[in-house]
Order: C-alpha cells, then structure tokens, then sequence
C-alpha cells in the first residue's frame, strides 16, 4: 500500500509509503488519498492528522510520477483526470477542519510541496529540501496551489521560487516562511507539537481555522458569521470544561 493511515489515540498519521520511487505519487495515489483524509476527520477520536513519508531521513514526496505523468500528459481525458484528482487532494487537505502537519526530513518537490503547504504546519528536519518546479518542465501551477505558497512566503518569494525552479535548503525555507518549525529531529517534534494539540479545545481550533481562512482570503472586519462564530464558543461543552477546569484548578479534558 503506497499510502495508509495510522491511528494512535487523538493523533492520525497519513503515511506516504513508495521510498523506492522517493515517495512520487501515481494517479492512484492522488485518488486515494481523500478518502485517507475523510477517514480521520470523520473520526471523533481524531483531534490532529500528521501527513509524513514511512521512513525517516527519506524523501517527504517528490512531486508526480514523471514516468507515469509524461507517458499520460499527451491524452487529454487523462490530463483532466489527473488534474482534477491533485486539485481534490489540495483543496479537501487545505480545508480540513482539524489540524494538520506535514513532516518533512527529505526532498519536498513540486506536488510534494504542495501537500505540505496544504498542511497547517511544516515541521523539517535539516536535511529537508524544497522545491516548485513547473518552469524546469514548463508547465504552470495551479492557482489554488499558488496561493498557499503567496499566502505562507509572500508574493515576492513565491515569483523567486516559481520563476526559478530552485531547490531550497531547510535553512532557506525557514527564513522565508516555507517550513514553520526547523528541528533535528522533526518526527519527535512533530509528534510533540500534534499531542500539545490534541490536548486543548478542538472547537477553538475548527473555528481559528475557519476565521483564518476568512483573513487570508480577504476578509478584514467582522460580519454576522465571523461574530455567530465567536458567539458560539459560549455555548460549547469545550467552554464549559474549560471554566471548570480553571475554578477547580486541573488540567481540562476536552
């Protein structure tokens, strides 16, 4: 199986298993991975979803199967095929409701690094390398896609990396906004990160996720369902453990 999920507790891992090929994904691959996704978070024990490679110090994903890709980019049907599976894995993975992190300790290219932006959160290690690659190939990114680069570098350094095709050091992604944590050992921080996580309210983190969202496409002031949203939380069995919790002076258990 060249992806599965894993579940230990409140946290799910899916897991990107094809080393021999440096983890490229097929067009099977691409269709099966919402279904992984819908699978943990449709599950309630699920409080934060981690998307990394089956080995550690190995390749995170290096973007499609050229063999595949260049034997089908000449067919039409299979052209949209292909493009409508990569932009349902983008889209549904950008738009979880619960957290997500990628886990990065190798090379992170084009379709590679477009899942680990989809992530909320890009924890790598320093020999992760990262690059968007179309116009080594001559093709164009996707818009969707671009904006998750615009929207974690910066329009500036997202024409650097579009218009040059160049591999970036971890070092490098770090600076830039890329990758949000640089780490030596970025599984054991990952995991860290995603228990932390799964330890507070998951209905202030669905709605962080959804007023951030709002913010990074455009919207700046308040309407009725940004307020409705903060509003609700009052009525939350998460509000409610978490005042009694504080007055009783104990760890709350959301």
């Amino acid at each position: 199986m060249t992806l599965r999920l894993e579940k230990n507790g409140k946290i799910a891992c899916l897991i990107i298993d094809r080393p021999d090929k440096r983890n490229a994904f097929t067009q099977e691959m691409w269709e099966l991975f919402p279904a992984l996704l819908a699978d943990a978070m449709a599950d309630d024990a699920v409080r934060v979803l981690t998307v990394n490679a089956s080995k550690k110090d190995s390749a995170f994903c290096a973007g499609a199967d050229i063999g595949e890709f260049g034997a089908g980019s000449t067919d039409p049907e299979w052209r949209a095929k292909n493009q409508a599976a990569i932009g349902k894995v983008q889209h549904e993975l950008a738009q979880a409701p619960k957290p997500t992190i990628a886990v990065i300790d190798g090379d992170c290219v084009g379709g590679g690094c477009g899942i680990a932006l989809a992530c909320d959160i890009r924890v790598a290690g320093p020999r992760a390398r990262f690059g968007i690659t179309p116009a080594k190939l001559g093709l164009v990114y996707p818009l969707h896609d671009t904006k998750l680069l615009v929207d974690a570098v910066g329009p500036s350094q997202a024409k650097r990396i579009l218009f040059t095709g160049q591999i970036l050091p971890a070092e490098e992604a770090l600076r830039i906004g890329l990758i949000t944590i640089l780490a030596e050992e970025p599984y054991a921080e990952a995991m860290a990160l995603a228990e932390t996580m799964a330890s507070v309210s998951s209905h202030s983190q669905r709605m962080s996720k959804t007023i951030i969202k709002r913010i990074l496409d455009g919207q700046a002031d308040d309407d009725a369902e940004s307020r409705a949203l903060f509003d609700s939380a009052f009525e939350s069995d998460d509000f409610k453990e978490g005042v009694s919790a504080f007055l009783d002076k104990r760890k709350p258990e959301f």
